[in-house]
């Protein structure tokens, strides 16, 4: 069977044996656990084929984990955030508001979930395929990877810190969060940009741009940012906050806006 059929039914058994999980726990919730455990698992298994194929190569052992690291870190912080809580608040209203709820939350939260998660993969899974020679520009990539894995944890555990303190007022504002509104999000699309950047030169890296370009669209157009912000512009202080500080991108903050 082809390489990337194979990975994709194993994708799809991941997601659908989290959606069966969901269903007992009545938690769809899971499903944000179960993004970053399907990157790990399809960069284990496209390393695996590789491996058969080609034998070890520094390159694509150096790509699965920097991806296995990410993906076991992101779901690890995910699932404690969300540990003794109720449901995420999106799935809760949408668990109220959709017919069909369980039809739809398999194909609509869990599959579509799944394409994507397989669209942001192609850089992986192409340098795993075809493992080669890192040339100085890929090179490079690891140098953005390593800034945004920095970014991404940091902020995390910054933000993490600051909800709980029991003496905190209004929004995170120190740290990484006075330089962006988002910096934990910042670090995860820099990750995938230098991902991306060590498969350049690779069979398929040109499509691989799909990669980061569709979680740049996420993040900044989608589920992310604009979710969170719409959140966010609901407590004290954000005003203020939203015209001295970047929304994306690390930049010392104006005092003048």
């Amino acid at each position: 069977m082809n390489y990337y059929l194979i990975l994709a039914l194993f994708l799809f058994i991941h997601l659908s044996l989290w959606f069966v999980v969901s269903l007992i726990k009545k938690r769809n919730d899971l499903a944000d656990v179960a993004w970053g455990l399907g990157f790990v698992l399809l960069a284990l298994t496209s390393f695996y084929f590789g491996y058969q194929s080609v034998g070890f190569s520094i390159e694509s052992g150096l790509v699965t984990a920097f991806v296995t690291l990410w993906g076991l870190r992101l779901s690890g912080h995910v699932y404690l955030r969300n540990k003794g809580r109720e449901e995420d608040y999106r799935y809760k209203k949408w668990r109220k508001e959709w017919k069909w709820f369980r039809l739809r939350s398999f194909f609509q939260i869990y599959l579509l979930q799944g394409f994507l998660l397989y669209i942001i993969s192609l850089p992986v899974l192409a340098i795993n395929r075809n493992p080669e020679t890192f040339t100085l520009i890929n090179k490079m990539g690891i140098v953005i990877w390593i800034t945004g894995f920095y970014f991404e944890v940091i902020a995390d555990c910054q933000l993490k810190k600051f909800i709980e303190d029991p003496q905190k007022e209004g929004i995170m504002q120190s740290g990484l969060w006075a330089w962006s509104r988002h910096p934990n999000y910042f670090g995860e699309v820099a990750q995938w940009w230098g991902i991306w950047i060590l498969s350049i030169g690779f069979p398929g890296w040109i499509l691989a741009l799909l990669s980061p370009v569709t979680i740049t669209f996420l993040i900044l157009k989608v589920s992310g940012i604009p979710l969170l912000e719409k959140s966010m512009s609901q407590k004290e202080g954000f005003q203020d906050y939203k015209r001295r500080v970047n929304k994306f991108i690390p930049w010392p903050p104006s005092k003048n806006k």
